[in-house]
């Protein structure tokens, strides 16, 4: 494992990242910093937001504030075709909206305001039709779970993510532009968090869990957590940053699911970030691991294939170090 990363990152020019790997009773087995970076940093984590966001929602879909089917329509009043999303499209990037929106990345604004332009675009896909990955999603179903509950986002996150895991720091939260630590009331939900390593690897730990946290106690249901790891809809691929990549790996619920069976559920399950700070869970083998960095984008492709080209292939080096430690 050390190799490889020592190798790649000198080939790659990175000025620093750092590997943690997790097992299966929660102790870090394995962590090493690579240049000048550490896992008490706290750094922008682009996409690896979305998993994050999608634990908070699913909390509340197993406290009953919503369900995977409630649709726009029912919070939103959204009508037509649009009214017909789900938050099972919406949390598996299938709601046929144009997955980007300007707003998304405008502070001074509302998550409200946003939402309303999203809700005049044109469709560009019948829901449940076709995947394009994007923030429009998660920027939706964020504002169904404010109408809901009648709290911003950021209160949500703290009460349904923060606080039943112990994670105390005001400065991690969600940002309009996480970099600069701009824009709180139009966080983007589907790239907006800071986090540093250690606080990420509790909130992992509790995915790897299925819903369990690092503690032993119940989260969110095993069963909502199993829906995140398969595939609810067999769909056209539009956008999608892992076929980019030459990845073939399909999406689940705020989660890329890394094996070849997406729609029976993957042991596998990850959310790498634009900046290159990536997450996964690997049940089947044992172990949860980070890589953590904030890297430039500039070349917004050549972090994302470094990143994942990294994981892919650590995944089975960690495999097999993990075997030896049981």
């Amino acid at each position: 494992m050390d190799a490889i990363v020592t190798a790649t990152v000198a080939d790659a020019g990175v000025p620093g990242l750092t590997l943690a790997v997790y097992d299966a009773q929660d102790r870090r087995v394995f962590v090493k910093s690579y240049g000048d970076f550490e896992p008490t940093r706290r750094v922008a984590i682009a996409s690896a937001s979305k998993m994050v966001s999608g634990m908070a929602l699913l909390r509340l879909v197993d406290a009953g504030v919503l369900s995977l089917d409630t649709t726009t329509g029912q919070v939103l009043g959204w009508t037509g075709l649009k009214g017909t999303i789900t938050l099972r499209h919406l949390l598996s990037f299938t709601s046929g909206m144009n997955p980007r929106a300007d707003c998304n990345v405008q502070s001074g604004i509302t998550l409200a305001q946003c939402v309303d332009q999203i809700a005049a675009a044109a469709q560009v896909a019948t829901p449940g039709t076709r995947f394009d990955y994007g923030s429009t999603h998660l920027h939706v179903a964020a504002r169904m779970a404010e109408v809901l509950t009648g709290k911003t986002w950021q209160q949500i996150f703290t009460e349904q993510v923060k606080t039943p895991l112990g994670l105390t720091s005001d400065e991690l939260a969600y940002y309009t532009f996480p970099r600069n630590t701009l824009g709180t009331t139009n966080p983007l939900i589907a790239g907006g968090l800071r986090a540093t390593m250690d606080e990420y690897a509790r909130m992992l730990a509790v995915v790897y869990h299925q819903g369990l946290t690092v503690d032993g106690a119940r989260y969110a249901s095993q069963g909502l957590f199993e829906a995140q790891s398969r595939e609810p809809y067999t769909v056209e691929v539009g956008s999608s940053p892992m076929a980019d990549v030459g990845l073939p790996y399909r999406y689940g619920l705020t989660a890329w699911l890394e094996c070849d069976t997406p729609s029976t559920g993957c042991a596998a399950v990850s959310s790498p970030g634009a900046f290159g700070f990536t997450p996964w869970v690997d049940r089947d083998s044992g172990y949860y691991a980070i890589l953590g960095m904030e890297l430039e984008v500039s070349q917004e492709e050549r972090v994302a294939a470094f990143s994942m080209g990294l994981e892919q292939q650590l995944r089975p080096e960690i495999r097999a170090a993990v075997a030896l430690t049981r």
